[in-house]
């Protein structure tokens, strides 16, 4: 009853992109023995009981008692390893969600973690933290890496929240990330969430217009799309680590992006990553383009600076390309880089932007189970 009900309630959240968007967010459903959690990169909106990694709880509390040494990389490894022994016999060929020791370590059978826009309006801004401990019940988590720090950090946090209150947290706010959320039912499950995104909805002083907006300007905005398009793919083509493939891309054009590609200063709100997910989907760095005649100067600048081609460029006063070896990668960047759009517009009610540290980025651009996440997202 448990595996159904939670492959039904991951679907629920999973189906539109308010609250997930590609393989993002994860899930997870509880009993003494065992946890059964979304495998990684699997997306929740088509996830069915077979998507569910089955873990033995015992040899996960194990973890738990051991020292991991090291810099990140080899404690993550480390972590990993440990992780994938305690698959239960016969989902060897599955891998877990990265957070399925703070799925774990929460005391309720269902655990529902998200990252929507309107709730990253909230955790990636100046004054996201106050805004959320004043509206909410909840555990502020500061900005923490993923995996096993993640979980350490939970942990201290929770079990600082039980002493103070009495009882266990629920809501579980991290700043730059989103939001976990955990109860005994999935009805309970759905009241959480709703307490929390009409809360903010009411809030919310100014949503991003994504509306259509046909392609309009002066000479600035005097490229066409289509082949501003083809030679940003061409660059990719040249530069990616699918050298080679025929890129694809997706233009963006509304009049919210209007407004941030009329210059430099302008696309600062999104110029820089809010979220993991971000990066892992859209990139830690968007190339900002002050004409078409500088496409190719820029682009080796940014390869030269960042070692990586760009997933996403904007043209100034025309629009953004979505750029990808395959149409999916390519729109999925698309997706995510709106998703970056619409939290700018929510930080304005929350004292404004608050991007990821470049450590936390540099630890997303090399770990490699966001590699394998994406990886797994993009059909590899």
């Amino acid at each position: 009853m448990g595996l159904s009900e939670l492959a039904a309630l991951s679907r629920f959240y999973g189906s539109g992109e308010e609250y997930v968007i590609a393989g993002g967010g994860n899930t997870s459903f509880k009993d003494d023995e065992y946890l059964y959690i979304k495998g990684s990169g699997v997306s929740l909106a088509v996830i069915d009981e077979g998507g569910f990694v089955k873990m033995d709880r015992s040899k996960l509390a194990d973890i738990w008692t051991k020292a991991y040494g090291g810099g990140d990389e080899a404690r993550e490894a480390a972590v990993l390893s440990d992780m994938l022994a305690a698959r239960c016999p016969g989902e060897e060929h599955k891998r877990p969600s990265v957070e399925v020791q703070l799925h774990d370590l929460l005391p309720f059978a269902y655990v529902v973690h998200t990252h929507p826009a309107l709730v990253n309006g909230l955790t990636c801004s100046r004054d996201g933290e106050e805004a959320a401990l004043k509206l909410f019940d909840a555990v502020w988590i500061p900005s923490t890496n993923p995996g096993y720090i993640l979980s350490l950090a939970v942990k201290d946090a929770v079990a600082s929240y039980r002493a103070e209150k009495g009882r266990e947290a629920r809501i579980i706010f991290l700043q730059n990330h989103g939001v976990f959320a955990a109860a005994d039912t999935a009805g309970e499950i759905k009241l959480i969430y709703d307490k929390i995104m009409d809360t903010l909805k009411g809030r919310i002083k100014r949503k991003a217009d994504l509306s259509p907006a046909a392609v309009s300007g002066g000479s600035a905005a005097a490229a066409d799309p289509g082949e501003a398009g083809a030679l940003l793919c061409g660059l990719a083509r040249q530069a990616g680590e699918a050298s080679g493939v025929d890129y694809r891309f997706v233009f963006l054009r509304n009049p919210e992006i209007a407004g941030l590609v009329k210059d430099r200063a302008a696309f600062y709100p999104v110029s820089r990553a809010y979220t993991p997910d971000q990066i892992v989907y859209a990139g830690s760095d968007p190339l900002f383009i002050e004409n078409i005649n500088a496409a190719e100067g820029a682009w080796k600048k940014h390869l030269e600076r960042t070692g990586r081609p760009p997933k996403v460029a904007a043209l100034r006063g025309l629009g953004v390309f979505a750029l990808g070896p395959s149409e999916k990668t390519a729109a999925d960047a698309a997706a995510l880089f709106l998703d970056t759009v619409k939290i700018a517009a929510f930080t304005e009610s929350f004292g404004g932007p608050r991007f990821m540290e470049q450590d936390k980025v540099d630890f997303i651009n090399n770990w490699e189970a966001e590699h394998y996440r994406s990886k797994v997202a993009a059909g590899k």
